[in-house]
C-alpha cells in the first residue's frame, strides 16, 4: 500500500503533517486503495483478501461479491456490535472514523463507483462522466476535509472540483491501460466530435485527432483545477501546503501530458518531482 501511495499524482500523507493526520490519511488511503484494487482485479493472488472479508477463496475473482463483502465490513466499522471488521485495513480505519467523526457516505460512494466500473464501461456524455467522478473521486477530498476538521459547504464545492479534475487527469494518463481493461473514460460524444474511434485509442501512438481530443479534455481538467484552487487559500499552515500539493500534482501532470504533445497512448506521461515542487510554489504564491 505504501508503495502504491508513492506513485500517486498527489501527496497522500507527506512527512510535514502532524502524525495523527498522517495516520488517519493513510487509513483512508488504505480503504480507497483496497476498494480500487478489488474493482480493478488487482488484489494479491491467493484469495487472502477474500478470506479476510468473510468469503471463500473460490470467490476471490468475483469482484461484485468482494465489493458486497467490503461494504458489509465497512458497516461493521461503524457499528458498536460484535464482531468487528475482519480485514486489517478496515480495522485500521475504525479509530480514524471515531476520532474524526467520519460518516459512511464517502466510503460507500467509493464502493459504488467500483460497482459501476463492473457494469458501465463507456460514458456517452461529459455529464455522465462527472456523475461517475462524484462517486469515484469527490469522496476522497471530502474525507481529507473530514480528517482535518475543516469541512464547510464552500470548501466541499472547491474540493469536488479539484478531485474531479484529478480523476479526469488520471483517466487521460491511463487511456491505453483502461482500454486494456475494456473501459473508456473519454465521453463518446467527444470521440465523435474529434472523429476518434476506439481503434484509434488502441494504436501504439496517438493520431492528430486523438491528441486533439486529449488536449480538449485536459483543458477541461485545467478549468476544474482553477475552479477548485481557492480551497488552498481558505486554510492555513500545513494543511494549506497539503492542499497545494493536490492542486500542484494535477497541474504538473497536465504539463507532462502537454510536454508529450498530448500523446498518452505509448504510456502515461508522468511529472518529475522538480515540476511538482515548482507547481506547489506557484500555487502557494497565487493563493497567498
Amino acid at each position: 500500500m505504501l508503495d502504491k501511495a508513492a506513485h500517486e499524482n498527489f501527496p497522500v500523507a507527506p512527512f510535514f503533517l502532524p502524525r495523527a493526520w498522517r495516520t488517519d490519511l493513510m487509513a483512508v488511503y488504505g480503504f480507497a486503495r483496497l476498494v480500487d484494487d478489488i474493482g480493478d482485479g488487482d488484489l494479491a493472488p491467493g484469495g487472502g483478501d477474500a478470506v479476510l472479508l468473510g468469503l471463500d477463496r473460490a470467490q476471490a475473482d468475483d469482484r461484485l461479491a468482494l465489493l458486497d463483502a467490503l461494504e458489509a465490513d465497512l458497516h461493521r466499522v461503524f457499528s458498536d456490535r460484535a464482531p468487528g471488521p475482519g480485514h486489517p485495513l478496515m480495522r485500521r480505519l475504525g479509530p480514524t472514523v471515531r476520532r474524526c467523526g467520519l460518516t459512511p457516505e464517502p466510503f460507500l460512494g467509493l464502493i459504488e463507483a467500483n460497482r459501476q466500473d463492473q457494469r458501465v464501461r463507456r460514458y456517452a456524455t461529459y455529464a455522465e462522466l462527472l456523475a461517475y467522478c462524484e462517486l469515484s473521486a469527490n469522496p476522497v477530498g471530502r474525507l481529507v476535509l473530514g480528517v482535518t476538521g475543516t469541512t464547510t459547504p464552500e470548501r466541499v464545492r472547491h474540493s469536488d472540483a479539484i478531485c474531479t479534475a484529478l480523476q479526469i487527469i488520471e483517466h487521460l494518463q491511463d487511456v491505453a491501460e483502461d482500454l486494456g481493461r475494456d473501459r473508456v473514460y473519454l465521453p463518446a460524444e467527444d470521440l465523435k466530435r474529434f472523429d476518434v474511434t476506439e481503434a484509434d485509442l488502441a494504436a501504439p501512438s496517438g493520431s492528430a485527432e486523438v491528441r486533439a481530443l486529449i488536449a480538449y479534455e485536459a483543458e477541461r481538467a485545467h478549468e476544474l483545477l482553477n475552479e477548485g484552487t481557492p480551497l488552498v487559500g481558505s486554510v492555513h499552515g500545513r494543511l494549506r501546503l497539503l492542499l497545494a500539493g493536490f492542486v500542484a500534482g494535477g497541474r504538473a501532470a497536465l504539463q507532462a501530458v502537454a510536454a508529450a504533445d498530448h500523446d498518452v497512448l505509448p504510456g502515461p506521461p508522468k511529472a518529475t518531482k522538480l515540476a511538482l515542487l515548482r507547481e506547489v510554489g506557484a500555487t502557494l504564491r497565487r493563493e497567498g
